[in-house]
């Protein structure tokens, strides 16, 4: 029944897609990011439904007279320079043979981030994105979280095959979610949708801290912080953080506060110090091939051998965006990652600065304040996880980019729109003007009158 329900909607959405390409991004995000094929036990399990759906869209884009502008921004630009990179880097892999699908999925990842950004350009599309990527990984955090509370102290893990099937990712991805919906709070008139987004959000929060994950928690209380510090209601907010974490940890189990001390002694954990030897591994191979790194595929024992300081200690992935786009793609695939981040986060600060005092924009206002809070959370817990490629991120990066031009659209208008008033110093000098002329005309009538 499953296999039914979820053929029948994707398929059902192909008309849809070939009359507005938009559509298609939408249900591309719905695939790629939920993967709700992978919650069926037939056929429809392993079906290629997000390859159908981007070649419907592309196809879409290139037939259909909607809207198409990519914003050239310098978020924009770093994503494409990092997509050109990453190509570069794989023709240089120490494991060229293995790569081609790790390579194919990233690259249509990036590709349809591109496609998101050309056809994506009103205020409804952005929010319609931002429901799309709420109710994919929502799903799980409300799921995530009903099965925690349940008490029975497993572990919660996302959708098989995913970038999200561990349960550290998954703890990440809905730490990144929860702001997002508290954007839709924030912007909803539906006092009911209010109130069910707030019950995802406890969820959302309930199901990562019941990952176990260490990483999770440093991304919740460095979220939090910043949530708090944006947020314009600092008391009201700061007295629901602090009452209601403790209340989510209070719902974990024994063992979950055991694990969670292993930060303070990490040099006796295992598992942390594995992720050090891991990273150092990454820098080490860099440091042989500054420039393209190893490629794809790099973390098998041949690599380990050569550039790991305890190679006994066996084979472990990166555990950790930056060192995994260091030691893949060398020190300039990282600049191009970090670049992607410095200036999504510039963007929103520019949205925010530039709709501090316009009422009519405050739902951008709120967007960038809580896609920040989104970056803040990629950026703590991802250092200990291997997350470069996963999809939020990057559509974090599109909306904020879209925001943008929206913004300016609408700064623009107005000021066309506008009566326009002499600056100050136009002022200045009219008066100065105006000054002047009546004394010549006083001089005039002074020396006639002799």
């Amino acid at each position: 029944m499953r296999d039914l329900l979820v053929t029948a909607i994707i398929f059902g959405s192909l008309p849809f897609i070939l009359k507005h390409p938009y559509t298609g991004i939408l249900m591309w995000v719905w695939v790629s990011v939920m993967n709700p094929h992978r919650l069926t036990y037939g056929f429809a399990h392993n079906f290629p439904f997000a390859e159908i759906i981007a070649l419907i869209t592309l196809f879409s884009v290139a037939i259909t007279r909607d809207e198409r502008h990519f914003p050239v921004k310098p978020a924009t630009v770093s994503l494409i320079l990092f997509m050109l990179w990453i190509n570069v880097t794989s023709i240089f892999a120490i494991h060229f043979d293995q790569l081609y699908y790790h390579w194919s999925t990233v690259m249509k990842m990036l590709l349809m981030t591109i496609v998101a950004a050309t056809v994506l350009h009103t205020r409804q599309h952005i929010r319609l994105l931002i429901w799309v990527l709420v109710i994919s990984l929502g799903f799980y955090g409300v799921k995530g979280g009903l099965f925690t509370l349940n008490g029975n102290g497993s572990l919660v893990f996302g959708p098989e095959n995913s970038f999200i099937e561990e349960n550290n990712a998954l703890a990440l991805a809905l730490i990144m979610t929860i702001p997002l919906m508290r954007f839709l709070q924030l912007t909803e008139s539906r006092r009911w949708v209010r109130l069910g987004l707030t019950a995802a959000m406890v969820l959302c929060a309930l199901s990562a801290l019941g990952s176990y994950s260490r990483g999770a928690l440093i991304a919740i209380a460095a979220a939090s912080v910043f949530l708090w510090f944006k947020s314009k209601y600092k008391v009201r907010i700061g007295v629901s953080l602090l009452i209601l974490l403790p209340v989510l940890i209070s719902f974990m189990p024994a063992k979950w506060e055991k694990r969670m001390h292993t930060i303070e002694t990490y040099q006796q954990d295992g598992s942390a110090m594995a992720r050090i030897n891991a990273w150092q591994t990454a820098w080490n191979l860099a440091l042989d091939r500054p420039l393209v790194g190893g490629g794809f595929e790099i973390y098998d024992m041949g690599i380990i051998q050569k550039y790991s300081p305890h190679p006994e200690w066996g084979v472990h992935v990166a555990h950790s965006i930056y060192f995994q786009t260091l030691g893949e793609h060398g020190f300039v695939g990282l600049a191009f990652f970090l670049a992607m981040g410095f200036f999504t986060w510039r963007d929103g600060s520019w949205i925010i600065r530039k709709t501090r005092e316009r009422p009519d924009l405050s739902w951008a206002n709120n967007l960038a304040k809580m896609l920040q809070v989104s970056q803040i959370a990629y950026a703590s817990g991802g250092a200990f996880l291997s997350l470069a490629y996963f999809d939020l991120p990057y559509y974090v990066l599109v909306a904020m980019v879209l925001t943008r031009v929206v913004v300016e659209k609408e700064l623009k208008t107005a000021m066309e729109t506008r009566p326009e008033e002499p600056s100050r110093q136009k002022k200045y000098l009219d008066r100065g003007r105006s000054a002047a002329l009546r004394r010549r005309r006083q001089y005039s009538t002074d020396t006639g009158s002799h």
